[in-house]
């Protein structure tokens, strides 16, 4: 039977060779940190069912041991909750949104390379999960450099028990990863991290990161968009930095996410023609510009069409196909599709480039802006 030693250092490999790790340091803590610890005795596997997505569990005491590892080696996510129910304790099938998962490594070492960690620096990590990043950053930066805090009371406490299984004893917070986390001895860190998406950048982790230290994090939406950003701290209380063009999501942060919805009823509105294929929005740039036009709304796929609807005002703006092109049909006071189409138009404008181009300032006053090129080329101011 192949060795669960043997599975990890399969999985650095396979992370080495396709470019996600480049620093040894971290193809080490790959190797070393015994990720089965941290997915338990359960996992819930995608299918599709008549209702839509559906996630069913998969256990550890269903499978041979040899089967289970090599599920556990597997460089793929892992939803471990499901809308706050552990695939430990689902009694079958789920529908319905996952809360918590370990991500794939690749992804996880991608993200650490990103926010450019060297030895002997202080990390907060916005976001235990399951602990297995946390432990990876214990591996390589000693345990007493790392700090992590966690939205969710339980899986905080399972996180700590399986982090301290492993070995490792960093300070583990429960709490609002929004709000950072000050300790009595120290308040500044480093590097922050976040292992969750955010909507804009909470000013806590402005003031806790010290001046020439950096932010990393995934901005996300509710249109599911989603770029990486690293931010540097200036003196003045400001931060800039540029998008590393990686194409890594994660979960929003639970107060980020869009609040409830009614059900969607295509209205017909005011209608015209539209020069944007709504298809543009299947592009992993073209939709974070659209949610950077219009960042309260929600996209939504209707019957081979787009749709989006903005959760704060109602307004809606639908397409359908028309002959060779499109007509976008908008309904309320936010003309939804005009915003999208004039954010997109800029865009191609300046060459369609991909979201190494892109960068975000966050002045002293907390006004945030992504741009494209540099701070006076075409830009977007996030909600506050």
């Amino acid at each position: 039977m192949t060795t669960a030693a043997e599975l990890r250092r399969a999985l650095a490999d396979s992370t080495t060779a396709d470019g996600s790790m480049t620093d040894p340091a971290w193809r080490a803590a790959i190797e070393t940190v015994p990720r089965e610890v941290f997915l338990g005795d359960a996992f819930f596997r995608m299918n599709h069912g008549e209702r839509g997505t559906v996630w069913e569990p998969v256990r550890r005491t269903d499978l041979d041991e040899a089967d289970w590892l090599r599920l556990v080696y597997t460089n793929d996510t892992w939803v471990t909750q499901v809308d706050g129910v552990s695939a430990t304790d689902a009694s079958g099938p789920l529908y319905g949104t996952p809360t918590s998962s370990s991500t794939l490594p690749s992804l996880v070492v991608r993200m650490l390379e990103a926010a450019g960690i060297r030895d002997g620096e202080r990390i907060l990590e916005v976001g235990t999960g399951t602990g297995y990043s946390t432990a990876v950053l214990c591996h390589r930066l000693g345990e007493k450099n790392v700090v992590s805090i966690e939205y969710d009371p339980a899986l905080a406490a399972l996180a700590a028990d399986r982090i301290h299984a492993a070995g490792y004893h960093p300070v583990l917070v429960t709490g609002d990863g929004l709000d950072g986390y000050e300790d009595e001895a120290e308040t500044e860190y480093d590097r922050l991290l976040a292992t969750c998406a955010v909507r804009t950048i909470p000013r806590s982790w402005i003031w806790q990161t010290r001046i020439g230290g950096t932010i990393t994090c995934t901005l996300g939406g509710w249109m599911e968009a989603h770029g990486t950003v690293s931010l540097t701290v200036a003196e003045d209380g400001s931060a800039e930095g540029r998008f590393t063009g990686e194409t890594i999501s994660y979960m929003l942060a639970r107060p980020h996410q869009r609040p409830p919805r009614s059900g969607f009823y295509r209205h017909p509105g005011q209608a015209r023609t539209t020069a944007v294929d709504p298809g543009v929005l299947q592009d992993w740039t073209g939709r974070f510009v659209a949610q950077l036009a219009a960042p309260s709304a929600e996209l939504m796929g209707v019957r081979g069409s787009v749709a989006l609807v903005d959760v704060a005002t109602g307004s809606q703006a639908w397409t359908e196909a028309d002959g060779d092109g499109w007509t976008v049909h908008q309904h309320g006071p936010l003309k939804l599709w005009d915003q999208v189409e004039g954010a997109i138009t800029a865009w191609r404008d300046a060459g369609a480039p991909d979201q190494s181009r892109f960068g975000m300032t966050v002045t002293a006053d907390h006004i945030q802006t992504v741009w494209i090129g540099s701070s006076d080329g075409p830009a977007w101011r996030l909600p506050a």
